[in-house]
């Protein structure tokens, strides 16, 4: 009889494929491809920044208020307007609008969310990042693709250095249960430079970085160094645009909670998760044989209490 995590890795398969061809795109996710392509000066990275995380009110500001908000000139905003696509910002704006109004709930917003909290404002905002990333999966494709190629890796190598070291822990730990060779790293400088030049020695061929704010400079360089020694790199982060997204083979942008003093990673752990269910579809008969002998090994030890 199978454990409980093996009938889960069974039943949990990622179906391949748009689940609804009608699927809404996620407004944070249409203003990342909107902004991904081009190539932004730090200070126009700052606008894109700040229009995705302001988009229903940010979308109706005048060139001047938007100016202000994000402490650029005026006529840096035209600029940036002009770099991602359009003859001005009053057409920027005319798209941004669009966007926005579809993250606008049609009715009127209950009572008791204006009662909220701050504890309950932070759960609403991590709900939205949530939601946000549930109309990402509408299509599984890339999470399913990335995940196989993660599994093939041998050695595969996990980064996340500082606060993201959690979340490359986590993956790590569960990512040993299906996979025979995962280095993690969650130290920078010349140690996370040895463990990716000899992982990509012994054959490795991906590294999964974690880079949550505030981003580190040596998860930039740590990323740098993975790439200039063949590896390729998969990124969980918060936004896909910056040094670290732009050094990256793949980015998996998530929304992080930021309502409290530090920041919560409600939606970068299921995105983790879910690229380690991508990571265990992509060799069944592995990753049922290795799933067999750990709770063959649990339950010899006693490693865990029976529930």
């Amino acid at each position: 009889m199978p454990s409980p995590q093996q009938a889960r890795a069974q039943a949990s398969a990622i179906t391949s494929g748009k689940t609804d061809p009608e699927a809404e795109v996620s407004p944070t996710s249409r203003l990342r491809a909107l902004f991904d392509g081009p190539h932004l000066s730090p200070g126009q990275r700052r606008i894109a920044q700040y229009l995705i995380e302001h988009i229903t009110e940010a979308a109706f500001l005048s060139i001047t208020d938007l100016a202000d908000r994000v402490g650029v000139s005026q006529p840096s905003v035209t600029r940036f307007a002009a770099a991602v696509g359009f003859s001005g910002y009053p057409a920027l704006r005319e798209r941004l609008q669009s966007i926005a109004l579809g993250t606008l709930s049609p009715g009127p917003v209950p009572a008791e969310v204006h009662r909220s909290n701050e504890l309950q404002a932070a759960v609403e905002a991590e709900i939205e990042n949530l939601e946000n990333l549930r109309r990402d999966f509408a299509d599984p494709d890339r999470v399913i693709d990335v995940g196989r190629q993660l599994s093939q890796s041998t050695p595969l190598t996990i980064l996340g250095l500082r606060i993201s070291a959690s979340l490359a822990e986590y993956f790590a730990y569960a990512a040993r249960r299906v996979h025979p060779d995962v280095r993690l790293v969650t130290r920078g400088g010349s140690v996370a430079y040895d463990a990716l030049l000899q992982s990509r020695e012994a054959g490795g061929t991906w590294v999964l970085a974690f880079s949550m704010p505030r981003h580190a400079h040596e998860t930039l360089t740590a990323v740098r160094v993975a790439r200039s020694a063949g590896l390729k790199v998969a990124l969980i982060t918060d936004l896909a645009l910056g040094p670290v997204a732009d050094g990256a083979d793949v980015t998996f942008a998530t929304g992080t909670g930021s309502r409290l003093v530090f920041d919560s990673y409600a939606a970068p752990g299921v995105m983790a998760a879910a690229l380690l269910q991508a990571m265990t579809d992509a060799g069944p008969e592995r990753t049922q044989a290795r799933l067999e002998e750990y709770e063959q090994i649990a339950e010899q030890h006693q490693f865990f209490l029976r529930e």
